[in-house]
Parts: structure tokens; C-alpha cells; sequence
């Protein structure tokens, strides 16, 4: 017995999100990552308070390259967090509530996000 060919029993998920729907769900995700490693820089910051021993050895891994990536990816989080943060309470506030404003702020949100971390990281 043959299937029409536009019968399909499995279709792939897909996420057909709106610019604005990307900036809510990273919101959400770069807190989510924040909480995560604030343990892990507390950790940091104790260890290299600790001693001249501890602060050499908080420097050397942190010199690692997958220090500095999860660094990199923390500060844009962090820029990201506070960005999309801001928009959300200037929408409370009754700014860009129009669907053409919340657009226009959303690629912002991104487009600096990316900005800023790029230049912190060109910085550092």
C-alpha cells in the first residue's frame, strides 16, 4: 500500500518565533545562566581574596582559553539581561508598545548586546 507523498507521520519541531519572542526567551535563558555561575564566581572572587597563593591561582585559570569563553559568553549575558531588562520596563512604562516599536526594540536589544560584548572583549 503506498503513502500520498505529503502524508508525513514525524515532522520535525520548529521554532518559527518572532524577533520579539528570541529577545524574551534569551532574557530568560541569560538570567537563568547568571544564577548559575554566581557560585562559581563567588567561588572565584573568595579564592583569590584568600591569599597571594589563591590569587595566582584564580589568574591561572582563568587564562585558560575556556575561562575566557565562558567569561565572554557571561558578559554577554549579562549586557543581554540588562538590556532586554530595560526595554521590558519602558514597555511598562507605555513606550514602544506599537508591534513596529517592539520590533525595532528587540533587533536593538540584540544588535548592542552583541556590540557591547564584542567591544568588553576587545577591551580585555
Amino acid at each position: 500500500m503506498k503513502r500520498a507523498a505529503h502524508v508525513q507521520f514525524f515532522q520535525p519541531w520548529r521554532l518559527r518565533l518572532p524577533l520579539t519572542g528570541w529577545v524574551s526567551i534569551l532574557h530568560r535563558a541569560s538570567g537563568v545562566l547568571l544564577v548559575l555561575a554566581l557560585p562559581v564566581l563567588l567561588y572565584l572572587l573568595q579564592t583569590s581574596l584568600a591569599s597571594p597563593q589563591g590569587y595566582a591561582q584564580v589568574r591561572a585559570w582563568l587564562s585558560a582559553p575556556a575561562a575566557q569563553l565562558a567569561a565572554l559568553v557571561l558578559l554577554w549575558a549579562l549586557l543581554h539581561h540588562w538590556l532586554a531588562g530595560l526595554r521590558h520596563l519602558a514597555m511598562d512604562a507605555g513606550l514602544a508598545l506599537t508591534l513596529a516599536a517592539a520590533r525595532r526594540t528587540a533587533a536593538v536589544t540584540l544588535w548592542l548586546a552583541l556590540v557591547l560584548t564584542l567591544g568588553g572583549w576587545l577591551l580585555v
